[in-house]
C-alpha cells in the first residue's frame, strides 16, 4: 500500500520518483490475502479463484498465502482487464505475454490489438442500442397515439 508520502509525491508531479521509491520500498514487502483484498476492493474468495487459475501464484507458508509485489500487479491488471470486458484467457494471455522473452513489447503489441477489437465491439454495441432505443421510442410514440385516438 502506498505510503502518504508516495501518494503526496505522485499526486504533486513527481510520479516516477514517487513510484521508483515505492518500488523499492515493496521490493521485499509481503501481504496477506486479507490486506490484497481489501485493498483492490474484492473478496478471498475472487483472490483464490485467480490464483486456482493460475493467473496468480503467491508463495505458501505451511496453510497461509504470502502475496509479493509481482502478485498484486497481477492482480491489478486482472482486475482492470475485467473492467474493460477482457474474457479471462485475453487476460491470461496479455500477463504471460509480460513474462514473454519480448516482454513488454510484444505484451503492448497484443494488448493494442485486443484494445481496438475491444473498441470495435463497444462501438458496435452502442449502435445497436441507439438503434434499440430509437425504436423503442417510435413504437412508444405510437402506443401513445393510438391510446390517446381511444379516448
Amino acid at each position: 500500500m502506498p505510503t502518504p508520502s508516495a501518494t503526496a509525491a505522485r499526486s504533486a508531479g513527481s510520479a516516477g520518483s514517487a513510484e521508483a521509491a515505492e518500488e523499492a520500498h515493496d521490493r521485499g514487502r509481503t501481504w496477506s490475502i486479507a490486506q490484497v483484498a481489501d485493498e483492490f476492493g474484492v473478496t478471498h474468495r475472487t483472490v483464490r479463484h485467480y490464483e486456482d487459475l493460475g493467473l496468480i501464484s503467491p508463495e505458501r507458508r505451511g496453510t497461509t498465502r504470502v502475496y509479493h509485489r509481482r502478485d498484486r500487479t497481477r492482480l491489478g491488471l486482472i482486475l482492470r482487464g475485467r473492467r474493460l470486458g477482457f474474457p479471462l484467457d485475453e487476460i491470461r494471455t496479455i500477463i504471460d505475454l509480460y513474462d514473454a522473452p519480448r516482454g513488454r513489447r510484444s505484451q503492448l503489441e497484443y494488448v493494442l490489438d485486443q484494445i481496438d477489437a475491444r473498441r470495435a465491439d463497444l462501438e458496435q454495441r452502442r449502435r445497436d442500442l441507439d438503434a434499440a432505443l430509437s425504436e423503442l421510442t417510435e413504437f412508444e410514440q405510437r402506443c401513445r397515439s393510438d391510446l390517446d385516438s381511444l379516448a
